[in-house]
């Protein structure tokens, strides 16, 4: 914002101090009263904050929050906050910025400062090596205990969290973890097997998710589930969600599909592990959403991408099928 912490102090009426404090984690922004944050809010933005980025800050307080969690210690699994709702992709991108080092979108987008800091500064939300071992050993305990039907979700997201470890034994743990049992529905089945999917996808291994788009997305219900779960992490749904259900829905809901059409399209990347999975989703939407291609910036981000992505050879013979008939329904929205 061009401020200093005496500048800023003076508007938000608090003392140079308590910025400083703010700024270093020595003074965490979870302990101020939610009315006067509340207050702090409305002056950064008046100040000509990016809402984009005040937004990640309340994310960010929440992944405080989780990430505290964690770290004090082994608690009941029924008292785990990662179970108590389905978490969506602003809230993970900020938990596991520290755990991964790459900023959440929100961040990546934002214009350099337009004055540089003084002094050592973090160039991200830091953790040291002991927390980091902490937080997955948590994770992985959290995830072997989490048993049943009404424990599916904290377990699915606890497991979803471990894949972000680089221990040399995560993904043989992983798979241990992912085969044990056999879940009790079609839909558990269904974010079990996209789940091991996505961590393979992670982890390098390519394969694993193009047998999931070939099995679990070959049906009407299988697509309906793949853009139902899209749509609700990216936020096109308006309200938060308290378990999986409402994936397993025969049809698409009610969310209009440009956010996701967008983030899709960003995703068209030879070197994103999820980009088969990408393609097969941009693919379905706009199969079922054909008017999203007159919707502007991201379809035109779309029309940017696909060469590049049909030039890539590490692609299969099912995805260039798809990419080739996005470029057909492209050149019918434009005829």
């Amino acid at each position: 914002m061009g401020h200093t912490q005496e500048s800023l102090a003076e508007q938000l009426q608090v003392s140079p101090d308590t910025i400083a404090g703010w700024e270093s984690g020595r003074r965490p922004l979870t302990a101020v009263p939610v009315g006067q944050m509340l207050v702090h809010r409305h002056l950064l933005l008046q100040l000509g904050t990016a809402p984009a980025l005040l937004q990640a800050l309340e994310r960010g307080m929440e992944a405080d929050v989780l990430l505290a969690s964690a770290l004090n210690g082994p608690k009941p699994v029924e008292t785990s906050p990662l179970g108590a709702w389905v978490m969506q992709r602003d809230l993970v991108e900020v938990l596991v910025w520290p755990l991964n080092h790459t900023p959440p979108q929100p961040i990546r987008t934002l214009p350099a400062p337009p004055r540089p800091r003084h002094g050592p500064v973090p160039a991200a939300p830091e953790m040291s090596s002991t927390d980091c071992r902490r937080f997955f050993t948590q994770m992985r305990r959290t995830a072997e205990r989490a048993c049943g039907e009404a424990q599916f979700l904290l377990r699915r997201q606890a497991l979803y969290l471990c894949g972000y470890d680089k221990a040399a034994d995560t993904p043989e743990w992983l798979t241990h973890q992912q085969g044990l049992g056999r879940p009790s529905n079609w839909l558990h089945d269904w974010l079990n097997a996209r789940s091991v999917a996505a961590v393979a996808a992670r982890q390098g291994d390519r394969d694993r998710m193009r047998h999931y788009i070939e099995s679990a997305l070959s049906d009407e219900a299988g697509e309906a589930a793949n853009l139902n779960y899209w749509a609700y992490w990216i936020g096109e749904t308006a309200h938060l969600e308290l378990s999986d259900g409402f994936i397993a829905s025969r049809t698409t809901g009610p969310w209009p599909g440009n956010k996701l059409l967008a983030h899709l399209a960003q995703g068209l990347s030879p070197r994103y592990g999820y980009v088969e999975l990408n393609i097969h989703s941009l693919w379905a939407l706009l199969a079922v959403r054909p008017n999203l291609l007159k919707s502007g910036a991201a379809a035109h981000a779309l029309r940017e991408r696909l060469p590049v992505m049909l030039d890539s050879r590490e692609l299969s013979d099912r995805a260039r099928r798809e990419l080739d008939s996005i470029r057909y329904a492209i050149r019918l929205a434009e005829a």
